[in-house]
């Protein structure tokens, strides 16, 4: 008989690379709070003068971990800090740090990679490929390892518009790609029918891990967007405006008025602390296959985690439910009223932004200059559409997933590992939990909190009657510059 999921990890020894990204971080707060784990090794990295224990200190003083430490205020006594980075030759670890993963780690959580879409190909090779292969081939000589899981995307292979959970062939390995860069070689046209060079060298990961000599106990787990915390360890928790939030943020706060993006499209989100319990679970199961089974010789598996085969939603819905949410809670600094207009036209968005974007801001940056103050709007507007640029193939396209091996996996879980680690999408309340993002971007990226409620409605109430105002304005003038044309030309 299976054992469950928090007696597998029970005294055990955990790695996790990317424990300060907004997957990582989840994850080890719920590794802390719901398995008795003996240690947990966390990768991080020394970054703009912060060593890499000052960076970890940092980081266990947030908000997100107040609940971890109500519960287990001695929690940090677990936690040991690996000072290391993908994109150097061994991951830089130290001779002794290195030694002590080789003796101690049970379990291994690669969470670790860059999710720029805008990355260079060399760049995102050597932190998604080769950092990988480093962790590999470290994890070959670990004594005591029982399960590796390797985080990718479930558009790892975004050009096809169904997505299995299966392998599938790429015009150029990660070793030949390797082989092209040192060389210095022409490498665009190889990864043309991707996006970005994130999904791209996702995918070439993936390929190197079915090829990889060494057999390991491995599994590889394909989340979607991942959007903020639906529950655990609070609703609406995020760090970041990636995503959904990168276009509800500016959504709410109205900036954002023009975007490509097709209503009638499906989207694929999935919360942070739901992505982070299927994680868990998919461990638990790779354990447990390649202790109790022979599956050595076989290749590793594959999970799609996903919300748009069990519980799909289109833009439109998400639109909508974005909307109820502002009108209860606007944000206090709202700049202007929610106002968007969404088009799968990418010729009409340009030419809205130039009406809607490039021209407001540049009055605003012209009020600016009078005041003596540093202009910036124009400047924030080629930034938010470039951001929403590099998003524009998931707001505009939509794909089938399969599921059937997380769905298998969510039939194997006891009712009380059910209850602890969550990730089925039975029944799920999207409008609620756009209602959480929405009121997490407002607690988290513009730190407001409800005390200004009263005042934020009244504030939104005038922006109301403002934009009204400058709507029956623009329309007059149009109105009078038609009839101005008439009466020349009667």
């Amino acid at each position: 008989m299976r054992i469950s999921i928090a007696e597998t990890f029970r005294d055990g020894v955990v790695f996790i690379t990317g424990s300060t990204g907004f997957l990582g971080t989840i994850l080890l707060e719920k590794l802390l709070r719901s398995c008795d784990v003996k240690t947990i090794a966390v990768l991080v990295r020394s970054k703009k003068g912060l060593a890499a224990s000052q960076r970890a200190v940092d980081i266990y003083q947030r908000a997100v971990f107040d609940r971890l430490r109500f519960e287990k205020p001695d929690f940090v006594t677990k936690i040991k800090i690996i000072d290391g980075n993908l994109e150097e030759p061994s991951l830089g670890f130290s001779t002794d740090d290195r030694d002590w993963l080789i003796n101690n780690v049970n379990f291994v959580f690669h969470c670790a990679a860059t999710i720029r879409f805008n990355e260079s190909i060399q760049m995102a090779t050597k932190i998604n490929i080769q950092g990988t292969e480093n962790l590999l081939e470290l994890a070959t000589i670990m004594n005591n390892l029982k399960g590796f899981v390797h985080v990718s995307t479930a558009y790892s292979h975004c050009p096809r518009s169904e997505i299995k959970e299966q392998f599938y062939p790429v015009s150029i390995s990660a070793k030949e790609l390797k082989k092209l860069i040192k060389r210095d070689e022409n490498i665009q046209n190889f990864g043309a029918d991707w996006p970005n060079t994130y999904t791209f060298t996702k995918a070439l990961t993936e390929n190197d891990i079915l090829t990889y000599e060494n057999q390991l106990p491995i599994s590889i787990f394909r989340p979607s967007i991942i959007g903020c915390t639906q529950s655990e360890p609070e609703p609406g928790w995020l760090d970041n405006i990636n995503g959904a939030s990168g276009i509800i943020t500016p959504l709410i706060v109205g900036i954002l008025r023009t975007i490509q993006l097709s209503r009638n499209k499906k989207t694929d989100i999935v919360p942070v602390d739901y992505t982070t319990n299927a994680l868990i679970s998919v461990m638990w199961s790779t354990v447990n296959r390649y202790k109790y089974s022979d599956e050595k010789n076989k290749e590793p598996k594959i999970y799609n985690y996903v919300s748009s085969a069990d519980s799909p939603i289109h833009w439109d819905k998400i639109i909508n439910y974005t909307f109820e949410a502002y009108h209860q809670a606007p944000p206090l600094e709202t700049m202007w009223y929610i106002f968007c207009i969404f088009s799968d036209s990418r010729w009409l968005v340009y030419i809205l932004r130039f009406l809607l974007h490039r021209i407001p801001g540049a009055f605003i940056d012209f009020s600016f200059i009078i005041r003596g103050k540093n202009p910036k709007m124009l400047k924030m507007y080629k930034k938010l559409e470039s951001m929403t640029d590099l998003l524009k193939v998931f707001t505009t396209s939509e794909w089938k997933f399969d599921n059937g091996n997380t769905r298998e996996l969510w039939s194997l879980l006891s009712q009380e590992d059910r209850k602890t680690f969550r990730f089925g999408f039975e029944e799920f309340d999207w409008k609620s939990y756009i209602k959480y993002t929405v009121y997490g971007i407002r607690k988290h990226i513009l730190h407001e909190d409800l005390s200004n409620l009263p005042k934020a409605l009244s504030k939104n109430q005038k922006l109301f009657w403002l934009h009204v105002l400058c709507i029956f304005l623009i329309v007059y003038i149009v109105f009078q510059v038609c009839w101005m044309f008439v009466c020349r030309n009667s």
